[in-house]
């Protein structure tokens, strides 16, 4: 684990979101509004909460992360690439036929990512898998893994939800990226999974609710399940999509849209002069 500040954390979640953004525009395909409503969460997940080692990916009494909502791959492509795991440049690959960065994860072709998604639902039920062979083995190793609010809407989710509460998994937490948008819409609009924090509660979760772009309440979600034993945790994350980019905001059709020129551009000039101004902070 690395320590640095609050304000390093922040320029790191705009740093992947431009390094998110070129691989999307340079793939002219991709899925910038639930990368970028998750930044700020894998930000702090690979620079100060995980135990991992970027020189050596498959160390094993490492921290797991599973991207069960796997569309979001870019951002977490731009995570790792900022941690070390494969160098920045290789983000404008992303989706190429030749490319380690697909889609969606693949475990068997990119350094630093432990489980291939992509079907919603499937992910969390690899992360229990994971959590429970580490209570079997007597591993300490803790498991991480990132939901969308849409992929609720799968059964499997509240299967997997169920299992790890009855094993008492403490070593899983599961994070919901709830930024209240899916493809064809709003949650809501589409099959609402509301209340999602009583529901994680219902099927004996200690749940934590927090805004998923402050790294204050992210930090203090952390330390909060750290004195939670004998069951999982739920950490429900209200976000933005496509947060930093006025344009993307809160606007479904960026669920899985790449900009043209211009709107790449004018992306690119507010993140960097987001960045510009929390460099001044630093300097």
């Amino acid at each position: 684990m690395l320590k640095i500040t609050k304000n390093e954390l922040k320029m790191n979640a705009v740093k992947a979101r431009l390094a998110a953004l070129e691989g999307i525009f340079n793939a002219k395909s991709g899925h910038p509004g639930g990368s970028f409503s998750a930044t700020e969460m894998l930000c702090y997940l690979y620079f100060e909460q995980m135990n991992i080692d970027p020189a050596n990916p498959k160390m094993e009494n490492r921290d797991r992360f599973v991207l069960s909502k796997g569309h979001a791959a870019p951002g977490l492509y731009a995570t790792l690439a900022l941690r070390g795991y494969f160098p920045v440049s290789d983000l404008a690959t992303l989706r190429h036929p030749d490319s380690h960065l697909q889609g969606h994860p693949n475990m068997h072709y990119t350094p630093g990512v432990d489980m291939s998604t992509g079907s919603l639902g499937q992910g969390v039920s690899a992360a229990v898998g994971m959590a429970l062979a580490a209570k079997l083995g007597g591993a300490d190793w803790k498991v991480y893994a990132m939901l969308g609010d849409g992929e609720l809407q799968e059964g499997q989710v509240w299967e997997a939800a169920m299992f790890a509460a009855a094993k008492g998994l403490d070593n899983l937490t599961v994070i919901v990226d709830n930024n209240n948008m899916q493809i064809d819409g709003t949650i809501g609009e589409v099959n609402s999974p509301y209340p999602i924090d009583e529901k994680f509660a219902a099927f004996g979760f200690h749940v934590i609710n927090i805004s998923g772009h402050c790294f204050d309440d992210i930090e203090k979600a952390f330390a909060e399940v750290k004195t939670v034993t004998d069951k999982p945790c739920c950490i429900v994350m209200k976000t933005v999509k496509g947060k930093g980019v006025s344009y993307m905001e809160n606007n479904v059709n960026w669920h899985g849209a790449a900009p043209n020129e211009e709107q790449y551009n004018q992306a690119v000039t507010e993140l960097k002069t987001a960045l510009a101004g929390l460099e001044e902070i630093v300097a």
